[in-house]
């Protein structure tokens, strides 16, 4: 991941690293930034085969009936990390408590306690998707963690944070299915093989 070049805005008055963010975000639309850990994470926009896992994977969890009165599932919302005083994240795709709006925190962040899933489809930063944000999440206490890892042919879920890591960490293959704890709210059944060929590019 390669963090897209801007000048310095912010000569003769204070700065923050959410208004470096927001200067990336206006000078690069579609580029997502986020701030873990202190540093800033940017990322270019998603491709077509980024857009369409996302869309194949948010089909079980409606189908499950995630996506009503008690839960939503969401994508692009912003959680508030516990890392740092500026930090926050925005996972790829989210299972959140349909109470959501009563835990807005600030600049469109909200409090991870209502948080029961979030996942990540990687892209060229990967490692951060792999690493950087599996602890970040599991400082933020998020019960369960999915990574649809397109550079290994992987599905990861990572389960039981203690607010360091998450105690169970299990990689997936194709050929195997996924069945996903009971928190998230519903039983939810993912085939491995099916969401990793979505994600990647049709050929010609």
């Amino acid at each position: 991941m390669s963090a897209a070049a801007i000048e310095q805005p912010f000569d003769d008055e204070p700065f923050s690293l959410t208004a470096i963010a927001d200067e990336i975000m206006e000078r690069h639309p579609g580029y997502r930034v986020e701030i873990i850990g202190g540093h800033l994470l940017v990322t270019p926009s998603p491709d077509a085969p980024h857009a369409r896992a996302l869309t194949g994977l948010m089909i079980p969890f409606i189908a499950a009936g995630l996506h009503g009165d008690e839960t939503e599932v969401l994508q692009n919302v912003g959680l508030r990390l516990p890392t740092g005083d500026e930090d926050y994240a925005i996972p790829d795709l989210v299972i959140v408590d349909a109470d959501i709006d009563d835990h807005f925190v600030e600049n469109n962040a909200y409090d991870p306690v209502c948080f029961r899933l979030v996942l990540e489809v990687t892209s060229s930063n990967w490692k951060d998707d792999l690493k950087t944000k599996a602890v970040a999440y599991a400082k933020a206490m998020v019960p369960v963690y999915v990574i649809v890892d397109r550079k290994h042919q992987r599905l990861h879920v990572l389960t039981d944070p203690t607010g360091e890591k998450y105690e169970h960490h299990r990689p997936y293959s194709p050929g195997e299915t996924v069945t996903l704890p009971d928190s998230i709210g519903a039983k939810v059944t993912l085939d491995v093989n099916e969401i990793l060929k979505a994600a990647q590019k049709k050929a010609s």
